[in-house]
């Protein structure tokens, strides 16, 4: 196991009056993690126990036993004990990166249209005004029908790829489901949702993993940040930016909730 391992190659570097002998016989070996009582013991086994160790989201925690590490962004976080069980840790996987991805989307999308409107570019609606904002070339309707239809597709597909993984990969949608490639559920990937070929190797690709999903809780957050701002200021992100730039130390977060009130 990866204790034993580490544990051999520090005893390797220790003086030779250090013996596999009498390390052995007071058999300092004990379910994986090792028992030891002289100063050089002790040393050996602070060093395997920080090798041991991984971060978690409040320093000195002990993770919950079903958060063992290999999730990506895995950092012990569940104080309601909401993954105990192994078939809901699945799902609620799923649906933070499904959250994480609308979110990561939402806050590109309301960055940009606000930029393009503050800068007079264009007269596009402030964002939490767009849903009703009426369209010439649709009605409110059809948008919402074809919402609807294509969003209830998507999901559907998504669920049943969660539920048989790979299941989806030949379907009846006129061979589309082929250009999403369907490295495992979650990540479909292929040319359309992957054209730069990253992370192909989707069993290997933690690192990428872990990129994506803390992106997507600081989007999250961010996400909350411009709902409690469009409810105090009533106005876009880049507004409240520009405005706090204007006057660094009197317009901020703190002027701004106290005379809200």
């Amino acid at each position: 196991m990866a204790t034993t391992s580490v544990a051999n190659n520090i005893l390797k570097q220790l003086p030779c009056n250090f013996s596999s002998s009498s390390f052995l016989t007071n058999n300092l070996y004990k379910s994986s993690s090792i028992v030891l009582a002289t100063p050089h013991d002790r040393l050996t086994r602070q060093v395997v126990l920080q090798a041991q160790a991984r971060p978690t989201w409040l320093p000195g925690l002990d993770p919950p036993s079903h958060l063992d590490g290999s999730l990506a962004g895995d950092f012990g976080f569940d104080p309601l004990g909401l993954g105990e069980d192994p078939n809901s840790l699945k799902w609620y996987v799923q649906a933070e990166l499904v959250h994480a991805r609308f979110a990561m989307a939402g806050i590109a999308g309301i960055l940009f249209t606000d930029l393009l409107r503050t800068t007079g570019i264009s007269s596009l609606p402030v964002w939490y005004e767009a849903g009703a904002t009426k369209f010439d070339f649709a009605n409110t309707r059809t948008l919402l029908f074809i919402q609807l239809v294509l969003m209830g597709f998507v999901e559907t597909k998504r669920y049943m790829d969660f539920v048989n993984p790979g299941s989806q990969v030949d379907g009846p949608f006129f061979g589309m489901e082929s250009a999403f490639g369907g490295l495992e559920p979650g990540y479909p990937g292929g040319p359309l949702l992957n054209p730069l070929g990253l992370a192909k190797d989707i069993k290997n690709a933690h690192d990428w993993k872990l990129k994506e999903i803390k992106n997507g809780r600081l989007a999250m957050i961010a996400m909350l940040g411009i709902f409690v701002q469009a409810y105090v200021t009533h106005a876009g992100p880049i507004e409240n930016l520009v405005e706090h730039l204007s006057d660094p130390w009197h317009k901020t977060i703190i002027q701004t909730l106290s005379t809200s009130t």
